[in-house]
């Protein structure tokens, strides 16, 4: 019994000692010290070369030294009520006036400041606050709806100024950085690379004398970025951001457009001179030359911008200019695309005179251009039949159908021609669906007024010309029945 109690005390202490160590040590979760606590890897998995971080330092500069000169707009305006006339709609009593807020960038150290115009339209108040905190009240200098720039200025010394650098110089593919304040977030930071220059058509500019030749990049624009910066990675502004792809969700999903700032330079200088924009026209309605145009024209490959129609009284009727022109060359830029031309003589006053190389009958000539201020009450110069070859007497055939266009045509009836205001021509009857014809954008209800410069009066001298040109391409003059007219190179297979 001796022994068995001895062995039960042995048991019982170490059986004690196990318990008191476990109790101690908490089941492993003894706290270690502050100083010996260790989290994570020793060293970065990546050893950054100079040129990395070269790379990486340039990003932070940039930020550090163009964020002062970006600021923030906050604008009360005037509520638009399309309901206002009716007396019994619900909401006839609406607030009159709205909040928003927008970005801008300081172009000057006496306080003059670049920003969008649909951050400051119908503006009754408008505070600037700077990125120390200060705020301001502004005045709006002026503003161009056409390019959607408008300058703002407050009552300050010494502020620190963007450098405005030179968009031309802007590559696809280059690194830019958006600096702004979007959803009130102030000076914000995002980066990306310019994804396109030169993108036009967007419908952001509704107005048909609009300037749409933006930048686009996939550096993050939100509401509220509009009017501050894209820069690149000297620090230079590049552009004053002013759009987002939105799919109708008003927030970025990839896309953003920003107005090159060589335009808007010249617009800013405009505003603060003289309090608007006096901008210089040709007078022109231009398109972009398609490849059917090119063949149509005898061009080697499609370029420049072909002129659809001129203003009366024009600058380009003073100059000589003439429809079915292409415009290869502006001041020596070569210009592809109808934005292209319209933002160069954005940037340029009336009285300026300006140099086009023109394609014209197989020819490469220089034209002169003296721009004109722009008049509203401007009407594209009716068709003229001067030097065109004199009717025909109508034939047999009154109908055609050309399959290999997907065409088919009629004469015009001397009600149609009353109905027109033309004197010659054919009435395309029907488009056919996937048709070379339906590509270029031919429809029911237009009139052929030529073919290859020719006069068509009947349906005889359309077939004849398409029957020449067959394995080529034809250049078609057609019109609307409110008067508009405009060029359609047209495929005419073998």
């Amino acid at each position: 019994m001796k022994y068995k109690g001895i062995i039960s005390a042995v048991i019982l202490i170490l059986t004690g000692i196990l318990l008191g160590a476990l109790l101690v040590s908490g089941f492993g979760l003894v706290r270690p010290g502050y100083a010996d606590i260790k989290l994570g890897a020793e060293n970065p998995p990546v050893s950054l070369d100079a040129d990395a971080s070269s790379f990486g330092q340039a990003f932070i500069e940039t930020a550090e030294k163009v964020t002062p000169a970006i600021v923030q707009i906050v604008v009360v305006s005037e509520r638009e009520n399309p309901h206002e006339e009716f007396f019994f709609f619900p909401f006839k009593n609406m607030p009159k006036e709205q909040k928003g807020s927008g970005s801008g960038i300081i172009i000057s150290e006496d306080g003059y400041i670049v920003t969008n115009n649909h951050v400051v339209k119908n503006a009754t108040k408008v505070t600037v606050g700077l990125s120390d905190k200060r705020k301001f009240d502004a005045t709006v200098v002026g503003t161009d709806p056409l390019t959607d720039l408008a300058v703002i200025k407050i009552d300050a010394k010494n502020l620190p100024v963007a450098y405005l650098g030179n968009s031309d110089d802007l590559k696809v593919g280059q690194w830019v950085m958006a600096i702004g304040n979007p959803l009130s977030l102030a000076s914000t930071v995002t980066a990306g690379i310019v994804s396109a220059i030169g993108r036009g058509q967007l419908g952001l500019i509704r107005d048909s004398y609009g300037v749409e030749n933006f930048i686009q990049t996939d550096a993050a624009i939100n509401p509220g970025n509009s009017g501050g910066a894209l820069v690149d990675l000297s620090g230079a502004v590049v552009g004053v951001n002013s759009a987002i792809a939105s799919s109708g969700t008003g927030t970025y999903i990839g896309y953003g457009f920003a107005i090159p700032i060589n335009l808007a330079k010249a617009v800013a200088k405009d505003l603060i001179a003289n309090g608007k924009v006096s901008r210089g026209y040709i007078g022109i309605n231009i398109s972009e030359v398609d490849d059917a145009i090119a063949k149509s024209l005898g061009m080697d490959k499609p370029k420049g911008i072909i002129i659809q129609g001129i203003l009366e009284n024009s600058a380009a009727e003073n100059a000589g200019l003439q429809e079915g022109d292409v415009i290869l060359e502006v001041d020596g830029r070569e210009v592809n695309a109808p934005n292209q031309l319209q933002s160069y003589v954005a940037a340029q006053t009336a009285g300026t005179t300006i140099t086009l190389k023109i394609f014209r009958d197989g020819n490469v000539i220089e034209k002169k251009v003296t721009l004109k201020p722009r008049d509203d009450e401007a009407i594209t110069t009716p068709t003229s039949d001067k030097e065109e070859s004199p009717k025909k007497e109508e034939k047999s055939i009154t109908t055609a159908s050309f399959d290999n266009v997907g065409l088919t045509v009629k004469n015009l009836t001397k009600k149609e021609k009353e109905k027109f205001n033309v004197d010659h021509g054919i009435l395309i009857m029907e488009v056919k669906p996937f048709s070379a014809a339906e590509d270029q954008k031919l429809f029911a209800g237009l009139i052929i007024l030529t073919a290859d410069k020719t006069t068509i009066n009947n349906v005889d001298d359309f077939s004849n010309i398409i029957d020449n040109k067959k394995g080529s391409a034809v250049l078609l003059k057609v019109t609307d029945n409110k008067g508009n007219t405009r060029f359609v190179g047209l495929d005419i297979p073998e």
